[in-house]
């Protein structure tokens, strides 16, 4: 193939990571939404459309592969491939998460509604991700590096959630054992597996976001051949 070809080819497989990411962070975003508001169509679109993303993902896949074996790419050209390869991998995966938390939205119950601000935190992941995709679009290095920074404040915006869960189940519970009469044993279970829920949605959340700094790393590899943020 001759080396226009060949660059047009790695202009395409640019596009269409990108076009992926976007993919994905629309599911992620009408997921988030789910959650916030109850939609119940919003949630059981996500789930109906996760073999959409994966669909993709295993063309683009494919796509790289054919690169790897026909064209063996070198240099600039060999990382970026590579880190393509991986970054499809995020992606996919992050699409996989928003499933699960259109299925937390669609399981949610009002038993136990703690005062946690899912909304801030997933705001923050979608975002961070969307910056990662914008920073592998533009090969931009100081950028990767900014969204890793970032991602420390995600990680303890979701400790200090998950703390403030269990730490709420256990005062609901004494006050319970204060109470008059034993608890409805049913009543128990279903709380508990609601706080499951949120647990499991705030570990998610977390999730989307190590995704996006790993896109981070994977591009910044890309562009400067520094695999600081890999490992």
């Amino acid at each position: 193939m001759p080396r226009r070809d060949f660059q047009d080819s790695l202009d395409a497989l640019r596009s269409d990571v990108v076009e992926m990411g976007e993919l994905v962070l629309d599911r992620l975003d009408r997921a988030l939404h789910a959650l916030d508001a109850g939609d119940v169509d919003a949630a059981e679109a996500v789930i109906d459309g996760d073999s959409e993303v994966n669909d993709l993902y295993l063309d683009l896949e494919s796509a790289c592969i054919d690169l790897f074996a026909l064209q063996q790419p070198v240099a600039t050209d060999l990382r970026f491939v590579a880190a393509s390869f991986k970054i499809l991998t995020d992606l996919e995966r992050v699409g996989d998460l928003a499933a699960n938390l259109a299925g937390y939205a669609l399981a949610a119950d009002t038993r136990y509604l703690p005062e946690v601000d899912l909304t801030h935190i997933g705001t923050r992941a979608h975002d961070l991700v969307a910056d990662a995709v914008a920073a592998y679009d533009e090969g931009d290095a100081a950028a990767c590096r900014e969204i890793h920074a970032r991602d420390d404040e995600i990680d303890a915006l979701c400790h200090a959630a998950s703390e403030h869960i269990v730490r709420d189940l256990i005062e609901r519970r004494a006050a319970d054992g204060d109470s008059d009469g034993p608890g409805d044993p049913w009543d128990v279970e279903a709380v508990l597996d609601d706080v499951s829920r949120v647990l499991f949605t705030v570990r998610d959340l977390e999730r989307v976001a190590d995704h996006g700094v790993n896109i981070a790393a994977r591009t910044l590899y890309a562009v400067d051949s520094d695999p600081e943020l890999i490992y």
